[in-house]
Protein backbone atom coordinates (compact mmCIF):
# COMPACT_ATOMS: atom_id res chain seq x y z
CA UNK A 1 0.00 0.00 0.00
CA UNK A 2 1.02 4.00 -0.29
CA UNK A 3 0.69 4.35 3.22
CA UNK A 4 3.10 2.06 4.16
CA UNK A 5 6.04 3.08 1.54
CA UNK A 6 5.76 6.63 2.72
CA UNK A 7 5.74 5.63 6.35
CA UNK A 8 9.21 3.72 5.73
CA UNK A 9 9.80 6.89 3.60
CA UNK A 10 9.16 9.77 6.75
CA UNK A 11 11.05 7.08 9.02
CA UNK A 12 14.19 6.74 7.20
CA UNK A 13 14.58 10.89 6.79
CA UNK A 14 13.82 10.99 10.04
CA UNK A 15 16.66 9.29 11.42
CA UNK A 16 17.86 7.59 14.78
CA UNK A 17 15.81 10.59 16.90
CA UNK A 18 12.94 9.49 14.82
CA UNK A 19 9.17 10.68 15.21
CA UNK A 20 5.87 10.66 16.91
CA UNK A 21 2.70 9.12 15.65
CA UNK A 22 0.83 12.46 15.19
CA UNK A 23 4.06 13.90 12.93
CA UNK A 24 4.25 10.56 10.73
CA UNK A 25 0.72 10.55 10.10
CA UNK A 26 0.58 13.95 8.99
CA UNK A 27 3.58 13.55 6.30
CA UNK A 28 2.23 10.76 4.86
CA UNK A 29 -1.55 12.73 4.52
CA UNK A 30 0.40 15.53 2.98
CA UNK A 31 2.35 12.65 0.90
CA UNK A 32 -1.27 10.71 -0.13
CA UNK A 33 -3.78 13.18 -0.18
CA UNK A 34 -4.93 15.02 -3.47
CA UNK A 35 -7.77 16.77 -5.51
CA UNK A 36 -9.27 14.18 -6.95
CA UNK A 37 -8.37 11.23 -4.15
CA UNK A 38 -9.43 12.96 -0.85
CA UNK A 39 -8.96 11.17 2.50
CA UNK A 40 -9.40 12.13 6.29
CA UNK A 41 -6.50 12.84 7.97
CA UNK A 42 -8.30 10.69 11.65
CA UNK A 43 -8.14 7.43 8.71
CA UNK A 44 -4.32 7.77 8.30
CA UNK A 45 -3.79 8.81 11.71
CA UNK A 46 -5.38 4.97 12.60
CA UNK A 47 -3.63 3.45 9.87
CA UNK A 48 -0.42 4.72 11.19
CA UNK A 49 -1.10 3.97 14.24
CA UNK A 50 -2.04 0.50 14.18
CA UNK A 51 0.31 -0.44 11.16
CA UNK A 52 3.26 0.46 13.86
CA UNK A 53 1.78 -0.78 16.40
CA UNK A 54 1.49 -4.25 14.63
CA UNK A 55 5.15 -4.40 13.12
CA UNK A 56 7.10 -2.93 16.21
CA UNK A 57 6.23 -5.86 18.44
CA UNK A 58 9.00 -8.38 18.01
CA UNK A 59 12.56 -8.38 18.34
CA UNK A 60 13.67 -8.19 14.82
CA UNK A 61 11.12 -6.10 13.51
CA UNK A 62 11.40 -3.04 11.13
CA UNK A 63 10.48 -0.56 13.49
CA UNK A 64 11.37 0.30 17.07
CA UNK A 65 9.39 2.28 19.98
CA UNK A 66 11.50 4.73 21.39
CA UNK A 67 9.39 5.65 24.14
CA UNK A 68 5.96 6.46 24.14
CA UNK A 69 4.52 7.54 20.83
CA UNK A 70 7.75 7.49 19.42
CA UNK A 71 8.82 5.43 16.34
CA UNK A 72 11.98 4.79 14.12
CA UNK A 73 13.50 2.24 11.97
CA UNK A 74 15.38 -0.82 13.69
CA UNK A 75 19.01 -0.91 11.71
CA UNK A 76 19.47 -3.56 12.75
CA UNK A 77 16.85 -5.40 10.74
CA UNK A 78 18.19 -6.68 7.29
CA UNK A 79 14.86 -5.08 5.72
CA UNK A 80 15.43 -1.56 7.13
CA UNK A 81 18.78 -1.38 5.81
CA UNK A 82 17.92 -2.69 2.14
CA UNK A 83 15.11 -0.23 2.49
CA UNK A 84 17.39 2.75 3.46
CA UNK A 85 19.49 1.54 0.62
CA UNK A 86 16.91 1.90 -1.95
CA UNK A 87 15.98 5.35 -0.47
CA UNK A 88 19.60 6.73 -0.97
CA UNK A 89 19.72 5.34 -4.49
CA UNK A 90 16.59 6.95 -5.19
CA UNK A 91 18.11 10.16 -3.61
CA UNK A 92 21.36 10.26 -5.11
CA UNK A 93 19.09 10.00 -8.65
CA UNK A 94 17.04 12.88 -8.17
CA UNK A 95 20.23 14.71 -7.53
CA UNK A 96 22.15 14.18 -10.12
CA UNK A 97 19.60 15.25 -13.17
CA UNK A 98 21.33 18.86 -13.94
CA UNK A 99 18.90 21.60 -13.98
CA UNK A 100 18.59 23.90 -16.72
CA UNK A 101 18.32 27.39 -16.40
CA UNK A 102 15.75 28.22 -18.38
CA UNK A 103 15.22 32.12 -17.52
CA UNK A 104 15.60 34.92 -19.92
CA UNK A 105 18.19 37.29 -20.50
CA UNK A 106 17.55 40.93 -19.85
CA UNK A 107 20.56 41.68 -22.07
Amino acid sequence: MQYDKEILRVLAEAGNEGLSVRKISRHVYNACNSLFNPIEQEEVHRYVQLYLLKNCKTVGSIFEKTRKGVYRLNKANQTTQRHLLLFRDEEEIAEEKPIKDQSLSLF
